[in-house]
């Protein structure tokens, strides 16, 4: 814990308290920072000015980063037939994958594992790309990168948007691509400022916020 705490203090010295960085400075200084032993992921925090209580203030969706992930994502498929080969199932345990996709005619059997694949996140969506009849090209996009985004029930999308080892270029084509993707899809019901504020952080290290003026 002492070695956390004193890696995180000279991380943090390195951040202006309250100050909004540029997204390049922010990442050039995440470089700077002293590496964990474990190839960190940089995240994205945006709070946004909608309510998610209601239907149509939802933000929600996917988009491929440029640069991936960094993470190899293990994907299950529920599918018959032709679909079931193409897709190419192993009978492995299926509680160790990141992501999940079904064909829509195999719905009715993954409904009945709701309670169970829910609180996982981990329920196929048709919003997400995740009930397809199209597994094959649904699997390529999700290894070669592609992330979800989400509102919580505290109207912020909390993203990994790769890897502090990609580098402050490549991040910062991920940054781009993501916060595009989240302005893009402004409820038209959205009222007021739509992004009130936007962070990035490693998963050992402080927050930098982000100016988006």
């Amino acid at each position: 814990m002492k070695k956390l705490a004193k890696r995180y203090a000279e991380s943090a010295k390195l951040v202006e308290k309250n100050k909004e960085y540029d997204i390049n400075e922010a990442l050039d200084i995440i470089e700077k920072m002293p590496k964990a032993k474990f190839d960190e992921t940089v995240e994205l925090h945006v709070k946004l000015g909608v309510d998610s209580k209601h239907a149509d203030q939802q933000v929600r969706g996917t988009v491929v980063l440029p640069n991936g992930t960094g993470k190899t994502q293990k994907v299950l498929v529920f599918a018959k037939g032709p679909k079931a080969e193409e897709a190419e199932i192993q009978n492995e345990n299926w509680f160790d994958y990141d992501v999940v996709v079904a064909t829509p005619d195999m719905m009715g059997v993954v409904g009945r594992l709701g309670k169970v694949l829910g609180p996982k996140g981990l329920m196929p969506n048709p919003k997400s790309g995740t009930v397809t009849m199209d597994v094959t090209k649904a699997i390529k996009e999700i290894k070669s990168g592609k992330v979800e985004y989400r509102l919580d029930k505290n109207n912020i999308i909390h993203l990994g948007f790769g890897k502090v080892s990609f580098g402050a270029k490549k991040l910062a084509e991920n940054y781009e691509t993501v916060m595009n993707a989240i302005i893009k899809a402004k409820p038209a019901a959205a009222k007021g400022q739509y992004i009130k504020s936007v962070s990035v952080t490693t998963t050992m290290g402080p927050g930098l916020f982000i100016n988006q003026k």
